[in-house]
């Protein structure tokens, strides 16, 4: 597919190119407008500020940089923005440090895909700064054994080993009324039926079973019985997107950007956004679109709704190879791409190992 902003990239001179890529790049590393005399101290070849502001204002008049109204300096727009990382940006190569701790805090919880995949969010929000996202898949796995643990305080521990040993975890509400004798007749009528199937596929028999012979089933043990399986089953939609689990870390990180009132509404927004369900769907629909790493920019984030915001995210995918589930970080337009970029595609890229 012909990308779109090759045709502007063409238009621009050299020198065009080196403003541009100067103001792009003092945005990202210090986060405010660059004006002409400081640009013309700092660019490589030789131009008179004069000269400077002419180029800036044909890039103006280009869509790719605005003036803020508190200062002469320019800044580069969203649509900016997107040309610089489709065309300009160099993106570097993660060091060897980086590459072996993704691939350390990863790998040593290899056996609990969710804990994997939490260190991995953890990992890219601490490394890009930012917040870490990610889409966890609902186990696909034939099963083998499951457990239930009493933690007290009405909470269960449901406990959930699959037949090539990764172990999931979730912990879902005691029904009231429920005597300790409830979790091992429910675990063991559970393993009693669910060896080899998946979840989807168990929970649809145990769930035929159940209405079949529900006055044989005491009522208190069989609530448990589906909100066990109900936990690694998603919301019950008919969607085939429905299930799986969305993991989000260092929300706090995009506090850090707010500078003024509208930015804080913007940033509660965007917290409200990560809380909906709905962003399960869009976040697998977007990486279904391409293969490999995407970025979405500021206004044309339609993920969020939200203007200010990037999201750079990539799939990693099962046994099959189908996609199923999505890895990333979101923060301020200002990302820094080239560093961010590869990391993401190396996390999924070790997700993808663990999975299969």
């Amino acid at each position: 597919m012909n990308n779109p902003n090759s045709s502007i990239i063409s238009e621009l001179n050299d020198r065009s190119r080196e403003v541009f890529r100067e103001i792009v790049e003092a945005y990202v590393a210090e986060g405010g407008p660059v004006g002409s005399r400081t640009l013309s101290r700092r660019l490589k070849m030789p131009i008179s500020p004069a000269t400077v502001r002419n180029v800036m204002a044909d890039l103006e008049d280009m869509g790719l940089l605005y003036a803020p109204h508190t200062s002469a300096g320019r800044l580069p727009t969203d649509a900016g923005l997107r040309l610089f990382v489709d065309g300009l940006l160099e993106i570097g190569d993660l060091s060897s440090e980086d590459r072996e701790n993704i691939e350390a805090r990863c790998v040593t919880h290899g056996t609990n895909l969710n804990e994997a995949l939490g260190e991995a969010t953890s990992l890219l929000s601490g490394l890009a700064q930012c917040a870490g996202l990610v889409v966890a898949p609902k186990t696909a796995r034939p099963l083998k054994h499951i457990e239930f643990v009493n933690l007290g305080d009405g909470r269960v521990l449901a406990v959930l080993v699959t037949d090539d040993g990764f172990v999931e975890n979730r912990i879902i509400d005691m029904p009231a009324g429920a005597p300790p004798s409830a979790l091992v007749q429910a675990g063991n009528y559970l393993n009693a039926r669910l060896a080899g199937k998946t979840i989807d596929g168990a929970r649809k028999a145990v769930g035929q079973e159940i209405e079949q012979r529900r006055a044989e089933i005491d009522q208190i043990t069989g609530n448990l019985i589906d909100a066990g399986l109900a936990a690694w089953s998603g919301n019950g939609s008919n969607s085939e997107r429905s299930g799986g689990t969305l993991i989000v870390k260092g929300q706090s990180r995009l506090l850090d950007e707010v500078s003024a009132v509208q930015d804080l509404e913007r940033v509660r927004g965007l917290f409200q956004a990560l809380e909906t369900e709905e962003l399960l769907v869009k976040l697998l629909d977007v990486t279904d679109i391409a293969e490999g790493v995407q970025i979405f920019i500021g206004a044309e984030n339609t993920l969020f709704d939200q203007a200010g915001c990037s999201l750079v995210v990539a799939p990693f995918r099962g046994e099959s190879q189908t996609i199923v589930g999505a890895i990333g970080v979101i923060g301020p337009t200002r990302l820094n791409y080239a560093r961010i970029i590869p990391m993401v595609d190396y996390t999924a890229k070790v997700i993808d190992r663990i999975i299969g």
